[in-house]
């Protein structure tokens, strides 16, 4: 029997019909209909093979055997209410204290970084009995309505921001208020939240929580400058607030050097709470938050129950801790910091042959790539970006998307099992195609922002 029961264009018809429009596809203009995949690669229809620099969910590879033997094997075995005691929550939650940081011993597992981060949010509420949340500009932590509440991203382009959220700005290098050349960037940017935090105080609020990715995303792949976590955490916890580390699209050994993103910080630096999410499961729904036996303890003295029927569920906790063999097995944090350097190196190369690449930035395999019209003024070069991307796709079976305010920033967070061949492929096609829209003089860009 096919893989794919329906015809390319039967399917989109369908989808046009019965799913939600504001369930985007990517390349919407022409989509991909993928019938399966396998590793680091994604089929279509037709056989064509297509190379996915997207799918940081998927971390360990798609289809990996070893996840999906354990997942049917749990589940031939026994799937039930996470409220009967069962071995494979305990040994979970056992082998994941063991990555995090001594004090970080209580877990709650959830079914997605969504539901992480809004647990996460009532945690810190109820350990600190106040309400007002900062982050940080631009950032997503989620699609529910209390984490909309706090994701500029998307509330700026909704019902606006409310009044016990508070935006720090972001602490981007290449970009923002303090760059590349400020003698302690994460000083600076840490000043900020100082001050934030007393332009609160004086209005009679107080701080509950504040929340950043440890690694921005949607901000641009956006590397924190060193120092600046620890500072931050020190300014928030004198005011009686908690420090959360969102782990959803950095954690489980994608930036090669460390498990976690927050460690990038330094050895000293440890929040009080980290939500994870997308990689837990490789594509299975998993998700968790750990935190303190203080703000745990906190949580249980409000004496009302949390539980979660599927959050931790014997066939979730045995897909996490294959996907945590597999991590280990192939040594695929060593393979994101090899790949993930040879990539940037490459990347690098190219910036001194076209002038539209302004940086390229990045730890192991989460890298981006901002372009630029002008390298002085910094000019997102958006539309290029996108037919970047588009002929990517069209060319050379390639997937890559793009991120960042202005969606200029090219982004790499492929499955970890990504390769050296798969690196070069990658950006001698990119070079070609720059150099073709250059050799074409191709001014996609007018007054661009």
């Amino acid at each position: 029997m096919a893989l794919d029961r329906l015809k390319k264009e039967e399917t989109l018809a369908m989808r046009m019909r019965l799913i939600g429009q504001s369930c985007k596809l990517f390349y919407s203009d022409d989509p991909v209909k993928i019938v399966r995949a396998r590793g680091q690669y994604l089929f279509d229809e037709n056989g064509e093979r297509y190379l996915d620099c997207i799918s940081n969910v998927h971390h360990v590879g798609h289809c990996h055997p070893s996840i999906t033997k354990a997942a049917a094997a749990q589940m031939d075995l026994l799937n039930t209410n996470t409220r009967f005691l069962h071995d494979n929550i305990v040994l979970y939650a056992d082998r994941l204290a063991a990555t995090l940081p001594e004090k970080l011993c209580v877990f709650y597992f959830v079914n997605s970084g969504s539901e992480a981060n809004d647990l996460a949010l009532r945690l810190a509420r109820q350990y600190t009995q106040h309400e007002d949340v900062i982050v940080l500009d631009h950032a997503y932590h989620g699609h529910l309505m209390s984490l909309i509440d706090i994701s500029p991203y998307k509330f700026r382009k909704l019902a606006g921001q409310k009044e016990w959220v508070h935006v720090a700005p972001l602490p981007d290098i290449y970009r923002g208020i303090y760059r590349e050349n400020h003698p302690n960037p994460g000083q600076a940017y840490a000043d900020t939240v100082k001050d934030l935090i007393e332009e609160v105080h004086g209005k009679g609020r107080k701080i509950s929580a504040f929340f950043a990715e440890s690694l921005p995303s949607v901000g641009g792949q956006i590397i924190l400058p060193r120092g600046y976590s620890a500072k931050v955490a020190e300014y928030v916890r004198s005011a009686g607030g908690v420090f959360v580390a969102d782990e959803v699209q950095t954690g489980f050994g994608r930036l090669g050097s460390h498990f976690w993103g927050f460690q990038q910080q330094g050895e000293n630096f440890c929040p009080d709470i980290v939500t994870m999410g997308k990689p837990m499961g490789n594509g299975h729904p998993l998700a968790c938050v750990a935190t303190t036996v203080e703000i745990a303890e906190a949580f249980t003295a409000n004496r009302v129950e949390y539980f979660n029927t599927f959050g931790g569920n014997p066939v979730s906790c045995a897909i996490g801790l294959a996907v945590l063999d597999v991590i280990e097995t192939e040594d695929l944090r060593g393979n994101a910091t090899r790949v993930g350097e040879h990539l940037k190196d490459l990347l690098t190369k190219l910036q001194t042959k076209h002038q539209i690449i302004g940086e390229v930035r990045g730890a192991g395999l989460f890298l981006g790539i901002e372009l630029v019209t002008d390298r002085e003024k910094r000019t997102p070069a958006t539309q290029t970006a996108a037919l970047l991307v588009k002929r990517l796709k069209e060319e050379d079976r390639i997937c890559v998307s793009t991120d960042g305010p202005w969606e200029s920033v090219l982004k790499f967070k492929p499955p970890m099992c990504f390769s050296m061949e798969d690196a070069e492929r990658v950006v001698q096609c990119i070079d070609r195609i720059l150099t073709d829209i250059e050799a074409n003089d191709l001014k996609l860009e007018k007054e661009d922002i």
